[in-house]
Parts: structure tokens; sequence; C-alpha cells
């Protein structure tokens, strides 16, 4: 069959999140239309923060490095999604595969990371406005910038180093439109429970912990924010925190929904509906 044939010439297939239907064409036009929108508007967001030397403030520093993970996380996926879609092909190589394994795991990791740190970025503007320079200055800025993007690429370097390590089964066909690992483990073969369960762990904490800063430092903004006498004051505060709230909300929502479910409860459709709302 042609699956058997291009898994003799390929390391993996991936099934893709179109078909070959005019519905589907519509549907591939209308994400690429959304990608081009997502890499010009972090593209312009990096070059307003690096022209203009006003924003080289520790929150404008913080969301442009949310920006370049935003940019290169939807570079990460879609290009090879839409080149497989357009040829017909389906293949990846296994160092291609395991690069946006090893990629999509960091800048998901370091989103989470830099999510927590800009929302203790606002808890100090609102709450202590005074002290901000001296508890937000640029060692800190920096400091929080770079643990985000090391402590990510460690975590993402050991567990894509494992998990290509191990055998794979069958044709190699991964029921998705790139190398995610929940699609990629199910085609392991063995025995994989202590592995699957320090990954559960490692996510579990890579969430809980940025959702547990997020949350501790809303709590104490919005008690800082009803005591505030000045109407215009709240709107600014709210106003501020708004937007990191919208995005803090679509962004955890979704890696929970597609990383904290039991394997038995996942289906490939799940798996991909679940990844669009991080990955583009």
């Amino acid at each position: 069959t042609w699956q058997r044939n291009q898994s003799s010439l390929v390391d993996f297939v991936l099934e893709g999140l179109f078909a070959d239907s005019l519905a589907h064409l519509f549907l591939f036009c209308l994400t690429m239309v959304v990608f081009l929108i997502a890499v010009s508007g972090n593209t312009l967001t990096l070059l307003l923060i690096c022209a203009d030397p006003r924003l080289h403030t520790p929150m404008y520093l913080l969301l442009s490095q949310l920006s370049l993970v935003d940019l290169m996380h939807v570079s990460t996926t879609m290009p090879k999604m839409a080149t497989n879609y357009l040829s017909g092909q389906k293949s990846i190589s296994f160092v291609g595969c395991a690069t946006q394994h090893f990629l999509y795991l960091t800048l998901g990791g370091a989103e989470c990371l830099l999510l927590a740190f800009m929302s203790y970025d606002r808890y100090v503007a609102i709450c202590h406005p005074l002290r901000y320079t001296v508890l937000m200055n640029g060692k800190v800025t920096l400091m929080m910038a770079t643990t985000s993007w090391l402590g990510a690429s460690l975590n993402s370097l050991i567990y894509t180093a494992s998990l290509m390590r191990f055998p794979f089964c069958g044709p190699r066909q991964i029921h998705h439109f790139y190398c995610e690992f929940p699609a990629v483990v199910k085609l392991v073969c063995g025995d994989i429970a202590v592995y699957e369960a320090t990954v559960y762990i490692s996510t579990l904490l890579l969430l809980l912990l940025p959702i547990l800063l997020i949350s501790a430092s809303y709590v104490f903004i919005l008690h800082r924010v009803i005591r505030m006498r000045a109407a215009g004051s709240k709107r600014n505060a709210f106003a501020t925190c708004s937007s990191h709230l919208t995005v803090v909300s679509l962004w955890f929502g979704a890696c929970i929904f597609s990383y904290m479910r039991p394997r038995a409860q996942r289906t490939p459709l799940q798996d991909k509906v679940g990844s669009v709302f991080y990955s583009i």
C-alpha cells in the first residue's frame, strides 16, 4: 500500500490536519491566513520593541520574548504541515520529527514560564509601584528570560532524547499534523509506563507551578485594585491585566486539555483540535 511504500523510504508519516476535500481546502486556507497574521503580528511586535527605546522596560522585554516564542512556535509546525498538504506527501524524517518535538516542547515550556513571570511583573507594577525599578531591574528581567529558555530547553532535550531512543512499531504513521508527544508515544514498542509517568509529573509541574504563581499574583492584584479609590487607576489596572489573563486562559486551558487527560480518553481528533489552540 501507499503507507507501506512510504514507511520504507521515510521514518515517519504525518496524517495531517486536513483531508482532500473542498471544505478542508477552505479550512486550510483559513488556517494559513491565521498563520500569516500570527507571524506578521509577532514580528511587528518584536521590531517595535527593539526600535523604540521607550519600550525597553521589563514588561516589554518579557513581551518580546513571548512574541518570539509564539513566532517560533507557529514556524515549527505550520510550514511542514502546509508543505505536506500542498505536495500530497506526508513524510517527515526521523531527525525532522525529533527536531520538531524538541522545539515545540521547548517553546511550550518557555511560554508557561514567561506567562508566570509576566504575572509577577504585573503584581509588582500594581501592588508595589514605588519599588518596581528595584524588584524588576534589568538583572532580574534577564534572569527570568534566561530561566524560561534554558529550563524549557533542558526539560525538552531530556524527554526528546529519551523518547527517540525507544523502538517504534508498525508503519510509523503519526495521527497528527506534527510530531507532538501524545501522538508519537503511541508508536513506541514495549512498556514505557515509567517514562510516561515521569513525563506526566514533569508536565504537571510545568503547568501547575506557573498556574499557582499566576493565581497568587492576581489574587494580590485584585485585592489591591479593590482598595483603589480612583476609577481611572482601576481601569488602567484591568486594562493592563485583561490581555494577559486572556492569553493565560487560552494557553493553559488547551495544554491541560491535551496533556492532563488520561491516555485511554484521548482520540487523534481531540489531540489535533487541542493542539490548534496553542500551535497557531
